[in-house]
């Protein structure tokens, strides 16, 4: 049975945004971003600065790469309160480098076609507008309609909150990765299976 999708918020609007239509919004990104994680931003570490989060905003947009990339962006009662990211991993796709798998073929697990896997790549909620369900919402929305069989996230492992709530959502751990940006930390890799699948004939299970 798939996890259920959160209810509705009163008031609030979701807008999804192409990777061209998302660069012409890219101070509201840097703003949403700098509003989520003031204690990361803090703390000095050179992944966690918004000039490193917005050297990857515009990696992950740039036109020559972008292909699916799809944005929503959230606004509760007209005012910008968070945002979430993600595009489905192609067949020259670097997202898997450096995987350590829990258990299984590492060979099979990272086979890409455009189709298969759809990158969760960011979720942020404004401090200011936390504990309302917005994070869900965002979550929701962006996974609601993706034609992949399955959706990976990365996430810090010592993010409790974070963790849980992921947990709860349907995700489950395969493995660590670190990323190859700059300062980028060892994070758990999860995933989420987003369609359900159909037996054939021959008791087969398809996609």
């Amino acid at each position: 049975m798939s996890p259920e999708r959160s209810g509705p918020i009163e008031g609030i609007g979701l807008q999804h945004y192409t990777a061209a239509q998302a660069r012409e919004l890219r101070g509201e990104v840097e703003l949403i971003f700098r509003d989520s994680y003031v204690d990361a931003i803090e703390s000095g570490a050179e992944f966690e600065s918004p000039e490193a989060f917005m050297h990857r905003f515009d990696a992950y947009t740039d036109p020559a790469r972008a292909g699916a990339f799809e944005l929503v962006i959230a606004r509760l009662d007209g005012e910008l309160c968070g945002q979430a990211w993600g595009w489905p991993l192609t067949a020259e796709t670097a997202w898997w480098e450096g995987l350590r798998l829990d258990e299984g073929d590492h060979t099979v697990f990272t086979v890409e076609n455009g189709s298969r896997t759809f990158a969760f790549s960011e979720v942020m909620v404004r401090k200011q507008f936390t504990g309302r369900g917005i994070a869900r919402t965002l979550h929701d929305e962006l996974l609601a309609n993706r034609p992949e069989q399955r959706a990976t996230l990365l996430v810090r492992p010592d993010n409790h909150r974070a963790y849980r709530n992921y947990r709860r959502w349907g995700w489950y751990r395969v493995g660590t990765l670190r990323p190859g940006w700059p300062g980028a930390p060892r994070f758990d890799v999860l995933v989420r299976d987003l369609q359900q699948p159909r037996v054939d004939q021959r008791g087969a299970a398809t996609y």
